[in-house]
């Protein structure tokens, strides 16, 4: 794999609802990675992985051996160990010192596992890095101090406190707006805001905040 890539891209064995818009979201300079089952969905949009890590419980063998044929680096681990194949596979990411780690089809399916893959956003060792869950229909990050998002009018936006309340938040660009507020986990208020412009920003003084950018509007999504 080449070292210090722009973007690295997981492909995890989760749902994804929009296979086609990832796909156009690719670039050839992209390093992919396909973390165990999630090889399938690199299958189904036709691209080629330049990895294949996790204990590849999910992949029939003589599928692997096509990949190892063609010289696509696999590496395999134990099933039975204390990090799942995506927290794994973010290793093997970050090693490569990209800008930017996406990590695909990591949401949905089984509730315990979609929260783990949420909750390994906040790695401390991953601070700095554009780090992003997408399926084409959803993007969802962390913000620490300052982002932007850049959408269409009319995308939903929510904004949830992690690990305690999150202060001094204001935002530019959402219906709902907020002017040095603070967010609490026990409270809803920072759901399903609005995009009325193209771009916003959002900033806070102190806490995480999970953004969850809807990247279609309800009445566009696939079926």
């Amino acid at each position: 794999m080449t070292h210090n890539p722009i973007r690295v891209v997981l492909f995890v064995n989760g749902d994804l609802p929009a296979p086609d818009r990832v796909r156009d979201q690719l670039s050839a300079d992209d390093t992919l990675i396909a973390v165990d089952g999630g090889l399938r969905h690199l299958e189904t949009i036709g691209v080629i992985p330049d990895l294949i890590i996790g204990d590849l419980d999910s992949i029939d063998q003589a599928q692997l051996q096509l990949y190892r044929n063609q010289g696509i680096e696999i590496r395999q681990f134990p099933i039975e160990k204390d990090e799942t194949d995506l927290e794994l596979a973010l290793d093997a990411a970050r090693d490569l010192h990209p800008q930017s780690i996406w990590i695909v089809a990591a949401l949905g399916g089984r509730l315990d596992q979609t929260l783990a893959n949420i909750y390994l956003l906040t790695r401390p060792d991953l601070v700095g890095y554009d780090l992003r869950l997408i399926d084409g229909h959803t993007e969802v990050f962390l913000i620490r101090d300052t982002a932007i998002i850049q959408g269409e009018i009319g995308q939903r936006v929510s904004l949830l406190p992690l690990n305690g309340p999150a202060a001094g938040i204001s935002t530019h660009g959402l219906h709902f707006p907020l002017l040095n507020e603070t967010l609490y986990p026990d409270k809803t208020r920072g759901l399903s805001n609005q995009m009325i412009s193209p771009t916003v920003t959002i900033s806070l003084q102190t806490g995480l905040l999970l953004c969850i950018h809807e990247t279609v509007r309800q009445n566009e999504r696939q079926a």
